[in-house]
């Protein structure tokens, strides 16, 4: 075994570019391994193996900085920077996190959970290079679903305009987690078909380029004549390369599970100054059958059978995000000015059902948040009703869209927010814990949250009868499995619903909460009145009153941050109104939640019902 004797890059470098390849295998079995009992991201992983052998083995690491985007690909870069030993607690409670972390190790020299930051960042970093008069090379890797965010080209733009010496991977295997849509992807696509061209347009860019360092400065009328011809010629070899244009040396395409030829690649770019892009070509989930033949799926999974790809754990109770996508088939059946718009995931949020059942009215905008947002205003301003469906945690990157461009001009959108709540093993990048406190300050912005799957069904409804801003917000997983509803009904604004009477304390669980709220209060010596808000903005005054008043104890549990969420707006309502009651928030401390199992979170931080009923317990003694 090879992998054994690898604790640091410097032991990768002891061995020779033919044992490569066999350290390659090594590694997929593993990474297949723990993943497949773990869960975790496979097929992009598995899809990088050699690239990343590559960097690390002409690069030197943490000299030379790597820079991950979206991080999900970096378990081959973990094994080879000192946590093999540790790679069988990945994404587990207190283990090594499935993405890039500062605090885990000098290697990780930025983090990384959401897509197309890793351009800016890099370029970031040899900007600081370069003011402190360092030397090292600054590479980001990015793939081709990344580079469909503007954020990618915002980066590109200035690293050319400043013809910083930085190295941009682009990691194109075709898709992100679904196929990738767009220009872009096409044009990358078209680049990849190209490769016999790309030996001579190497070749005559090199014979220009000494050309031109041949000729005297003074003779700018010749550097200028040489200058044309090279453009002239690249754009009959290219058809017009973008990232030449935007100040870029473009190289490749390469193949990206030949490690001896990315080798020999990097090698060359090493040597290069000024901004590179290395164009590699590789294959989501290479060197796994199943993972080959269905990269959407594996590319995040939950534990599963090694050796046929099967999940270990048979399907249950439906999750919310198929209750989202069904109820939304159906809603577009009955009201075809009903769009669906997701970013880059068709699959993962569900909508993947409406592009089945009507095409024409689904649109995927690739790692897009703010185009999203906006071309869903566009749209609800021309007679239209959008559902944009993004998880909790990657609508905070069109926050700005939400407020300009949707509600000060208080148009027809519904926010379909997945993942609201923690995530689970993925971490702080995407746990949805901050959706409340971001969403509730917005004028003309109602916000719903589901506790179960047909009052889901209930809110969608509500929605897009609604001619205004609308957030529903529904966690990740199942709910409690009650059956689903085809009579739908208008759910009033501001509507609660009373789950239980009781005397001595009313309990406010937002969401899925309410019914943890219900399990502890039937579990209490004391009398809890149990209430679902239904309506996080704007609230059932009336009835929360009336129980504050009667009861003369609140406790408010929500699956997101305490501070400016849920609690924060029962506060206000009871000291605006001048009700006296003692009050007490369950919700997530000012602090990055780590990752880990659902259930070990909702214990550590007291919202399942033991804690919950503790809380009540606590509240009711005083």
């Amino acid at each position: 075994m090879l992998l054994e004797n690898i604790d640091s890059p410097s032991d990768l470098k002891r061995l020779s570019v033919a044992e490569l390849p066999k350290l390659a295998a090594e590694i997929r079995k593993t990474i297949v391994k723990t993943v497949s009992e773990t869960g975790g991201h496979l097929a992009p992983n598995l899809g990088i193996v050699e690239l990343t052998l590559a960097m690390h083995y002409v690069f030197d690491s943490p000299k030379d900085k790597f820079v991950w985007d979206v991080g999900h690909q970096c378990y081959v870069h973990k094994l080879l920077t000192g946590r093999r030993e540790r790679f069988k607690t990945l994404r587990q409670y207190r283990g090594i996190s499935g993405f890039p972390k500062i605090s885990e190790s000098e290697h990780d020299v930025f983090g990384a959970g959401h897509a197309s930051t890793s351009i800016s960042a890099a370029l970031g970093i040899a900007q600081a290079r370069d003011t402190k008069g360092e030397n090292y090379k600054v590479l980001a890797v990015i793939g081709d679903g990344a580079m469909t965010g503007g954020m990618s080209f915002e980066a590109l733009n200035q690293a050319g305009h400043r013809g910083t010496d930085l190295i941009v991977i682009l990691n194109d295997n075709f898709m992100s987690i679904s196929p990738n849509v767009g220009a872009m992807s096409f044009y990358t696509n078209r680049l990849a078909k190209k490769v016999p061209n790309w030996p001579v347009y190497n070749t005559v860019r090199q014979d220009i380029y000494y050309l031109l360092s041949q000729i005297p400065p003074e003779q700018k009328e010749l550097v200028n004549t040489v200058r044309r011809l090279r453009e002239a010629a690249l754009q009959v070899l290219t058809s017009g390369l973008v990232f030449e244009e935007l100040g870029f040396t473009y190289v490749g395409p390469v193949d990206g599970h030949d490690v001896a030829k990315l080798i020999g690649t990097f090698e060359a770019v090493k040597k290069m100054r000024g901004p590179v892009l290395v164009h590699v070509i590789t294959q989501k989930g290479h060197g796994c059958g199943y993972a080959e033949d269905d990269a959407p799926r594996f590319h995040g999974v939950a534990p599963f059978d090694p050796e046929s790809g099967k999940p270990v754990k048979a399907k249950g109770k439906p999750a919310f995000q198929d209750v989202f996508g069904e109820t939304l088939v159906e809603l577009v059946r009955r009201n075809r000015k009903i769009v669906g718009i997701t970013a880059a995931m068709p699959s993962g949020t569900g909508t993947n059902k409406l592009a089945e059942a009507f095409p024409e009215n689904f649109f995927d905008v690739g790692i897009a948040e703010q185009h999203a947002v906006t071309f869903a205003a566009g749209m609800a301003s021309n007679g239209l009703h959008p559902v944009v469906a993004i998880y909790s945690t990657f609508l905070q990157r069109a926050y700005d869209q939400v407020v300009h461009d949707v509600c000060l001009q208080n148009l027809p959108v519904t926010f379909a927010i997945d993942r609201a709540g923690i995530v689970g093993d993925d971490g702080p990048t995407h746990h949805g814990v901050f959706d409340i406190a971001y969403l509730r300050s917005i004028p003309n912005l109602a916000i719903m949250s589901a506790s179960n799957e047909p009052q889901l069904q209930d809110m969608l409804y509500t929605a897009v009868r609604t001619n205004a801003p609308v957030a529903v917000r529904y966690p990740r997983g199942s709910g409690p499995g009650l059956p689903l509803k085809t009579d739908f009904k208008e759910l009033p604004p501001g509507t609660a619903e009373l789950m239980k009477d009781g005397n001595d304390c009313v309990a406010i669980g937002v969401g899925v909460m309410a019914n943890a709220c219900l399990a502890a209060a039937k579990e209490s010596k004391h009398s809890v009145a149990v209430i679902d808000p239904r309506y996080l903005k704007p609230l059932d005054e009336k009835l929360i009153l009336e129980y504050a008043k009667k009861t003369g104890r609140v406790l408010t549990v929500e699956d997101g941050v305490i501070a400016g969420g849920f609690g924060s707006a029962v506060l206000e309502l009871l000291a605006a109104k001048g009700a006296e009651a003692r009050t007490h928030c369950l919700g997530y401390p000012d602090e990055f939640i780590e990752h880990g199992a659902p259930d070990i979170l909702l214990a550590k931080y007291g919202l399942n019902k033991e804690g919950i009923l503790k809380a009540i317990e606590r509240l009711c003694e005083k």
